[in-house]
Parts: C-alpha cells; structure tokens; sequence
C-alpha cells in the first residue's frame, strides 16, 4: 500500500509540474522514430521541496534512496506509456531508463559534503551538494547506457524479447554492465549481449577541489610543480561539457566508491550549476570617506591608494608607480566572460604549464591538467624571474599572451586513439613577471650602447617583451625607492611577524582592499568624447615619431588597445563609470615611460617618475603631484597637436 501511494503522488507530481506532458512528447519522438530501443532514456525534473510538500515518503525516497526513488517512477510511466499506447514498440518496464534530475538540495548541513573533511560518506548511496574548482578535465569518452541480453539456449523462453535489460546506475563501472558471466534465471545457462542493441552515452570526468584549498595555496612560489588533492566527479550525457577548468561550480551527485588502479572516492554528477562571482554591494566607510575627501581631484584617490597598498610588506610611500600599475591591472583582471583580452599584463610563463597524463582513468581518456594560468581565472599569475625559463617555455608564454588561451595537443597513438585531438581553453588572468638585470650571471651580458632612458632587455626576447602591455623599471636604489624604511621595515617584520605597523595598516585593512578591488573591477566604464580623442591623438602621434622609413613602426598593433585598458582601469581605481581625459594623461604617461624603456626617450620626454613626481607625505605634496600632472596634460595635449594628425575625423588607415 505504500508502494502504491508513493506512485499515485509521482503520478500527481508529474502532472502538476509539467512532466507529465514532457514525457508524453519524449515518448513522440521514440514512438515516431520506428525503432526498437533496448532502453528508453526519459529526464524527469525533480523540485525536492515540491515532492516533499505533496508526499513527504516520496520526497524521502527521493532524497535518501533515489535508486528505489527512480524504480517508483519507472513504474509509473510504464503503466502510462501502455494505457495511453505512447511507444508501440516498448515490451516490458525493464527498458525505461528513469534519471532524476534534481532542482536542488535542502540547504541543510547533512546535504553538504565539504571537500575538506574526512571521512567522506560514500557508502549511503543518496545525494549530497559539494562545491569546488576544476582543476583538471578528460576528453570525452563512451560509455554503456543500456544494453540487452538473451539466454544463450534457443529452447529457452528468455531468448527472446526484453527480459534481460541492464543500465547503468550511478558508481557503476562499466563491468557492472556489459560482462560475459550472467545466467539466465529461468535455465542458469549463460547470457549473450544482442550487440545492436546497446545504447552508448557520452562520459567525461573531471577533478575538483575545495575553494579553501586553492586560497590557502595562492602567492604560494615554489620551483617545484605540485598538484591538489582532488575528488573525482563523473559527468554523463547532457553533463559534458558543462564545465570549464577554473570555474566554480556546485554539483549535486551521488558519492560512490570506485576501483580502478586504486581505490577512490568519486561523485555521480546529476546536476552541476556554475557559482557567479558575488558582486560587492560597495566599499569600506574608510575608503568612502577617502573618497570624497579627494572629489575635487582625478587623481588624489589613485596617489594615496598606491601609497599605502600593501603596508604590510612595504612600508607606504615606497613603489608607488609599481603599486599603483598593480592596482590598475588588478581591477582590469576579472572573470567576466566579456572579453578575454581585458586584461593588463606587467612585465611580469608559469613553471607548471597544462600537464597531459595517461591516467587512472584508462585508455582513450586523456586527462588535461590545470596550471597556474588556467586556476588564475579572474586573478593574477606570477611567474616569477622570466630569465631563468627556457626558451621553449618563453615562446609558449609569448603564444599565451597573444591569443589569450591555451591549446593542448593531444597524440591519438600514445592514448590508443586513432585520430588526433586538440583542447582549447581561454586564459582569463593577468600575468606578473620580472627580470633581474642587475644578478651577477647576466651583468657582464649587457650592451652597453642603449639609448638615453633605454633599459637592455636583450635577456628576453623582443616579441616577448611586446606581448606585455607594461614594462615597469624598478629600481631600489633610485631615489625614488631609499633603502632605510624598507630595511626598517624588514627588521621590525622579522621581531614582530604579525605586527601592524603604520597608521595606514590599521585603518585600510587587507578586507578593505579585497572589497574596493572587487567592487571596482565588476564596474562597467565607457570613454567620453575628449578621453576618446586624447587617447587616439597620443597613440597616432606615437607611432609617427616612432616610424621609420627602414623597419617602420615601433608600436605594435596593440599599442591602442594597452592604453584603452590602462584608462579604464585607472578609472575604475577611481570607482568612475566615465574614462576621462585624466585617466588618459595617467595612461600615457605609463605607457611612454614603458615604451622609453624600451625604445629610448623621444621628443615627448617623460621623466621615469612622472607620474610620482613627489614623495607623498600630506597634502601639500598631493598638491604639488596635482600641478605638476597638469602641466603634463598640457604638454600631452601639445605633442597631440604637434605630431598628430587631425584627431576628430580619422581616416581609415588611421
């Protein structure tokens, strides 16, 4: 009686949420198609709160025992496709295949399995919601669905019909379907697989791991390559695909214990939906305040947000521009699936490149591993000193920052395939590198005859250096960088690790940074005209005083775009939607100093401290820093008019 209940409220169910009709119009298509299927595959949508509310037995069946759950429907739309005639073709309720697809999970502890803890519950056999990052994927693979056999005794009654149907069910392996010593019930002799019949599905397996576990390990620098401890999760059918190395998702599955070459515990995804990136609401009451202090100025906010960055490892007021180039390509960075070129690189290749591997998974299924650029989404990837990689290494970062994706080859003989495949899969990170010039091993290597403001790069190759959108120099012992507060700093690091030290420390924590930054890089800008026009004017004027008539123009083709990048992301610094045309002098200023370190100085002289003209102690300097980027707006403008050509109607070329 309690089995009949729990279908008469599947029943109901089924009717009131619309799935009644769906698997009216699934059993169409089968019955109109002709064919004899082994299975009939059918997706039911589950609301567990819904099923719950209406049968709370079966919404407990559905929850706790989905296997006898899935049986209780099947049942039911047996007795369906038979009153109602749906499927001519279909004998016997063995061959319906019921997957039930949940909506969600009551967001109840025992319904949350943390990656984190041990040990983990696979032996229940019911749902649980786990919630993760990709960090490592296989190329698609078959597997068996459904498959019929007969009794291998022609005498027997069981050699014919459908009588012997098996499925796959969630932790299965594929053994567990299609094996060669079943017997038959009836005569105990062996059964036979009718070949023709097998019903193959798609089956793609990925590795996730904790979200606290990648932040525990980033900033982490170590030569020596490392991986995460990951759990498996099978994806089949319309599953595949759904998923993309370094998103986070939450996937509602069905713990199960599989040996393979070791024995592992691994999820049967049933329903996977991607985890967006919470937008902020806003930021700190300090940096609130900080802001409207500065409204009268377009640049105070930026200056003294450079300044105090990052006090806990530097002492505030030292590498403002190298700072401030940090925040800007910080909040240019993101995750947003808008354009994977948005991002500002910094003369800043990671030594764990994608890793193929034949692995536990077996043959034909090749397993594509993350690296740094892949689980860097929506951040930055430090690399580390470019010197000390090898060439191969170089060109594959060069090749990276070009296409902004990355592309693995993947040989069909090594993986017992016969045909070749390749995987693509975009890079949506910044990346941070640096060259020590000065180390011992390259100083003797140096030219000697650079330009004035030139700094050799000849360590790296040009094309390299190119695919950065900024080339910083950094130098300690200018004037710009002294020596004593980063040492005091140091030593007081070394006494008191966890000490706060500045006033700036205390008041602008590292939380108010994360919720600025993040606030500010989820902030859509648009040009206003004179920003629009100022920056195609510096960039045409550029290239003309760059071009020569041997090997043409020094700029390259991205130039442009580098400086529309670098305008918005001082004006999201600012938390402006408008680029203005002060965003734009900041943004050439940076951009020549790079290209002067690169090129050497040209008729439009940038001092390398342009934009930090003065050490930012109070006010007054801000003051002083204020005048004195004003007189390079004007002298901005008048290179513009000088060595540009008109920059209100552009021609084609142009």
């Amino acid at each position: 009686m309690s089995n009949l209940k729990m279908k008469e409220a599947a029943l109901i169910y089924l009717d009131r949420s619309g799935g009644l009709q769906k698997f009216i119009d699934d059993c169409k298509y089968y019955n109109d198609s002709k064919q004899s299927y082994a299975v009939y595959r059918f997706k039911i949508l589950i609301n567990p709160s819904d099923v719950v509310e209406l049968d709370a037995e079966l919404g407990n069946h559905i929850l706790h025992q989905p296997l006898k759950a899935a049986e209780v429907f099947q049942s039911v739309c047996f007795i369906a496709v038979k009153t109602l005639s749906l499927i001519g073709q279909l004998q016997t309720e063995t061959q319906i295949n019921i997957v039930l697809k949940l909506t969600h999970l009551p967001p109840l502890p025992s319904y949350g399995l943390d990656l984190c803890e041990f040990p983990l519950d696979y032996t229940s056999q019911r749902f649980y919601m786990m919630q993760g990052i990709v960090i490592a994927m296989t190329t698609i693979t078959k597997y068996t669905q459904g498959a019929r056999f007969l009794c291998s005794d022609e005498a027997c009654p069981l050699s014919k019909g459908f009588q012997y149907i098996r499925v796959h069910v969630p932790g299965a392996t594929e053994s567990a379907t299609i094996r060669n010593d079943f017997l038959c019930n009836l005569c105990a002799s062996s059964l036979q697989e009718d070949r023709k019949f097998r019903v193959l599905g798609d089956k793609q397996i990925v590795e996730i791991i904790a979200t606290k576990a990648l932040r525990a390990f980033q900033g982490y620098s170590n030569n020596q390559p490392f991986r995460f401890q990951s759990l498996t999760i099978f994806l089949r059918d319309e599953s595949v695909n759904k998923m993309n190395i370094g998103n986070e998702y939450k996937i509602i599955g069905i713990p199960t214990c599989v040996k393979t070459s070791q024995t592992a515990v691994c999820i049967e995804a049933n329903s996977i939906t991607f985890c967006n990136s919470k937008v902020p609401s806003g930021i700190s009451d300090n940096f609130r305040c900080l802001l409207s202090l500065t409204s009268s100025s377009c640049w105070k906010f930026t200056a003294i947000l450079a300044n105090i960055f990052a006090s806990q490892i530097t002492p505030p007021g030292t590498y403002n521009l190298l700072k401030l180039c940090l925040l800007m390509s910080l909040v240019q960075t993101t995750d947003r699936n808008k354009e994977l070129e948005d991002c500002l690189d910094i003369l800043i290749i990671t030594s764990d490149t994608l890793l193929i591997d034949r692995n536990k998974y077996g043959t034909g299924a090749v397993s594509i591993q993350a690296g740094s650029a892949l689980l860097a989404k929506g951040g930055i990837c430090f690399i580390g000193d470019l010197a000390s990689h090898k060439k191969d290494k170089l060109e594959q970062l060069q090749t990276v920052l070009e296409s902004r994706s990355i592309t693995v080859y993947i040989p069909g003989k090594k993986f017992g395939e016969d045909i070749d495949q390749q995987m693509t899969f975009p890079v949506q990170c910044s990346f941070w590198s640096f060259v020590d010039v000065d180390s011992s091993s390259r100083r003797n290597a140096q030219k000697i005859n650079t330009l004035i403001g030139q700094m050799d790069c000849s360590l790296i190759p040009a094309n390299l250096v190119e695919a950065f959108g900024l080339l910083i120099n950094c130098n300690e012992s200018s004037p710009c960088h002294p020596f004593l507060p980063t040492v005091q700093h140091t030593l007081n690091k070394a006494i008191n690790p966890e000490g706060l030290f500045y006033a700036a420390s205390r008041q602008f924590t590292t939380e108010d940074f994360e919720k600025l930054l993040a606030f500010a890089k989820n902030l859509n800008v648009e040009f206003s005209l004179e920003a629009e026009r100022m920056t195609h004017g510096y960039y045409l004027a550029s290239r003309r005083i760059r071009t020569g008539s041997v090997c043409g123009s020094k700029l390259s083709a991205s130039a442009l775009k580098y400086l529309v990048f670098l305008s918005e992301a001082h004006a999201r610094l600012n938390l402006r939607n408008k680029v203005l045309k002060e965003d734009v002098l900041i943004a050439a200023l940076l951009f020549e100093t790079s290209l002067t370190l690169k090129y050497g100085a040209t008729v439009f002289c940038v001092a390398p401290n342009a934009v930090f003209p003065f050490e930012l102690y109070n006010e007054e300097y801000l003051e002083q820093r204020d005048l004195y980027l004003t007189q390079c707006q004007q002298q901005l403008e008048q290179f513009i008019a000088t060595y540009g050509p008109g920059t209100t109607i552009f021609s084609s070329d142009e």
